[in-house]
């Protein structure tokens, strides 16, 4: 009978060890798998290259074919062409029109911006006669020209105001006479 108990407390305290051993290799496995898994959410899939570092986001502003409302069409571009002279930069893509199919460019054929400088928080834009030249658009057309011009460069922090010359002169206008440009325009 004392062999039969020896026997039962080895037996137990076997089991006892076995349960103990592989619960260890056990936690010991979640603990690793555990770890593996935190590194992995920490680490960046790619790098962002220098490419991607100097490129940024500009705002340009259309008509809406279907709404006919003026809409932004977003632009990746590289920070260096907008340090040269952004201004004029944003003024030529308005010129050259957008890229989606569905909007419309209102700035005429053949326009060109001759000159931009900005004063006391105003933009003044110089542009060739072709801005106004034979336009007898409307008052609701001409608004939306102005409105483009106005809301893409007032996307630029230091701009508030816009002035608007033709050929280098003030208190031009479309040639209906509805709209002139005798004063300075906002964003509205």
């Amino acid at each position: 009978m004392k062999n039969k108990k020896i026997i039962m407390y080895v037996s137990i305290i076997l089991i006892v060890l076995i349960i103990l051993g592989v619960g260890y290799i056990v936690l010991n496995k979640l603990k690793n798998n555990k770890q593996e898994t935190i590194s992995e959410e920490y680490t960046p899939e790619a790098e962002i290259t220098e490419e991607q570092l100097r490129q940024t986001v500009i705002t340009l502003y259309f008509l809406d074919s279907a709404s006919y409302e003026l809409v932004p069409e977003a632009r990746k571009i590289d920070v260096k062409e907008l340090v040269v002279n952004p201004y004029n930069l944003l003024i030529n893509y308005l010129i050259e029109g957008p890229k989606n199919e569905k909007l419309q460019k209102l700035i005429p054929e053949n326009t060109k911006l001759n000159n931009s400088y900005i004063q006391n928080d105003i933009l003044y834009l110089d542009f060739s006669e072709e801005l106004i030249k034979e336009q007898n658009l409307g008052l609701e057309q001409e608004e939306l020209i102005i409105k483009s011009i106005v809301n893409t460069v007032t996307e630029l922090t230091e701009v508030n105001k816009v002035s608007i010359l033709i050929n280098g002169e003030k208190n031009k206008g479309f040639p209906d006479g509805e709209l002139m440009f005798d004063k300075v325009f906002i964003r509205e």
